[in-house]
């Protein structure tokens, strides 16, 4: 076995500051919480842009952030700290209006990040589309089938003109050395052949999913989205990436799928797997099961994390000032900060929109109003799609990459490792298996196999936060420096508003599938829920 280790004047309602080559590149972070402060990490310490100002409704918060990352020890100066997007945009506009009049203005920005809740992107990104900022949004990009296409509407530029912005979305697999190295392995290098099947799973992680998807925001369909959205959008995302586009350089139509299916449901998370030593208690800190319980609250975030000192993910997420100031207040503060939170309980007499406005982390996992999938399967079927004769021949090349193949995607909460997505995928030529650290790649006619151990750049998504955000601020200097917007997206974000809405539709389809026990004609269903609504 052989180891491979490897412009016009601006007006109001016009654009960005006129491009000037070299300077360095100004960014807006919307959403000053975990995946805010990701990028901001990863934009301050891999790439030579700033972040330049924050919108967070939560003033610790935003003061927080603007600290760590744009003010530090003084204070923020005009159009640098902002509660919410409408305050930026009145702001962003009357600074425009002011520059064309002449008037002497602080710098605007170039680029922004859209790190808030899920259900708010729609607003905010067709909010801010008069501004013509280049956009990053976090995943999903809505959590509505709607919305995804109100979006798509707006960003969209009339017939036959250029896009005046780059855009970009949180699809952070695309970008991991680790997922790179795999699609070249299979769809430039062709080391199995042709693709017949993939099994793809990611393991959410068994205290991990009790933490976002029932105690916490995401726990709700009603009041966020399914699981396969919020957790698996961008898996599904990238099984697309894997099996609808063409090879490397080549510039044919996607392979689109046939059909969709999908089963799932909530399968350990509710009253009926309750321990019965645990009686009628709703919270951990008042539970007699508490102590044999792995899902104890208390056990989590105390033992786990805060008593090892790490008061970072996921205890700055029940309260971030138990990160800001342990280190002035020390360990006994920090411990009895945090068990006030957990305590925090609701009862049946409890405001249904109270209980559902925000997450409880010392909840029963048992007794949650969590509705989400825990465990979940898709699968995606294609059909040979040959290209027209008068493009390929012999037969054999006008199907390369677009015969029939099947892919099995699972998500599953119960697991060991955490996000941490592994799979096989069948050619006709040899199989390969991968994780997320290595690839390892079977050869039938030789029946040898090469392992290769991809570069582990560190921090999240195996380096897939990092890649988004280089590739990102890389695409933004480039048309600084004159590139057109169609070839940076192209070049260095590699992903087209098109493929987002491909990718997210798929989700819907896939939840219909599921709720609805059938099997999706994706064509129809495109026609009649996608094209028919464009």
């Amino acid at each position: 076995m052989a180891t491979v280790s490897e412009k016009p004047p601006l007006v109001v309602n016009g654009n960005r500051d006129p491009p000037s080559p070299g300077r360095k590149l100004r960014l807006l972070i919307i959403g000053a919480g975990a995946r805010g402060n990701a990028y901001a990490q990863a934009v301050i310490k891999l790439t030579h842009a700033s972040i330049y100002a924050v919108v967070e409704p939560i003033h610790g918060k935003r003061a927080a952030f603007g600290r760590k990352y744009i003010w530090g020890d003084g204070e923020p100066t005009e159009g640098q700290s902002f509660d919410d997007w409408p305050d930026f945009l009145s702001y962003e506009l009357s600074r425009r209006d002011q520059k064309r009049r002449g008037e002497p203005v602080g710098p605007g920005v170039d680029g922004v990040f859209i790190c808030t809740l899920d259900g708010m992107h729609a607003e905010t990104i067709i909010g801010l589309k008069v501004l013509n900022l280049h956009t990053m949004s976090e995943k999903p990009l809505a959590t509505t089938l709607k919305d995804c296409l109100n979006i798509y509407r707006t960003l969209q530029p009339p017939q036959d003109a250029s896009p005046k912005a780059l855009f970009s979305i949180g699809h952070v697999l695309h970008y991991s050395p680790h997922n790179m190295l795999l699609r070249k392995l299979l769809l430039d290098d062709g080391v199995i052949g042709e693709i017949l099947s993939i099994e793809h799973t990611e393991p959410v992680g068994w205290w991990h999913f009790s933490h976002s998807y029932v105690r916490g925001n995401w726990r709700k369909e009603s009041t966020t989205a399914p699981s396969l959205l919020t957790k698996s959008c961008h898996d599904i995302d990238f099984l697309l990436w894997l099996l609808c586009s063409p090879p490397g350089g080549l510039k044919n139509p996607p392979h689109l799928p046939t059909h969709v299916g999908s089963m799932g449901s909530s399968k350990h998370f509710k009253p009926s797997r309750k321990p019965e030593l645990a009686g009628d208690a709703t919270n951990c800190l008042s539970c007699p099961a508490e102590k044999d319980c792995i899902y104890s609250a208390k056990k989590i975030y105390e033992e786990k994390f805060l008593s090892s000192g790490n008061a970072g993910w996921p205890v700055h997420i029940i309260d971030p000032e138990i990160e800001d100031l342990i280190g002035t207040k020390g360990m006994a503060w920090a411990t009895g900060r945090l068990r006030k939170r957990l305590a925090e309980n609701y009862s049946d007499s409890t405001p249904k929109e109270e209980v559902e406005r925000r997450p409880w982390f010392g909840r029963c996992v048992y007794e949650s109003d969590n509705d989400v999938c825990d465990d979940q399967v898709v699968t995606m079927t294609w059909d040979d799609d040959p290209l027209s004769r008068d493009q390929y021949w012999p037969t054999e090349n006008r199907l390369r990459g677009r015969g029939a193949k099947t892919a099995i995607f699972h998500m599953i909460a119960q697991t060991e490792k955490q996000c941490e997505r592994r799979g096989r995928v069948y050619g006709t030529k040899g199989e390969i298996e991968y994780d997320s650290k290595m690839v390892r790649v079977f050869d039938f006619a030789t029946s040898r196999a090469e392992v290769h151990h991809p570069h582990q750049p560190g921090g999240g998504h195996g380096g897939g936060d990092a890649g988004l955000t280089k590739q990102f601020v890389n695409a933004i200097a480039a048309v600084e420096e004159g590139t057109s917007i169609e070839d940076a997206q192209a070049i260095h974000i590699r992903c087209t508003l098109n493929d987002v809405i491909r990718s997210h539709a798929m989700v819907f389809a896939a939840e219909e599938a599921r709720r609805e026990k059938t099997v999706i004609d994706w064509a129809g269903w495109w026609q009649e829920n996608v094209e028919s609504s464009k």
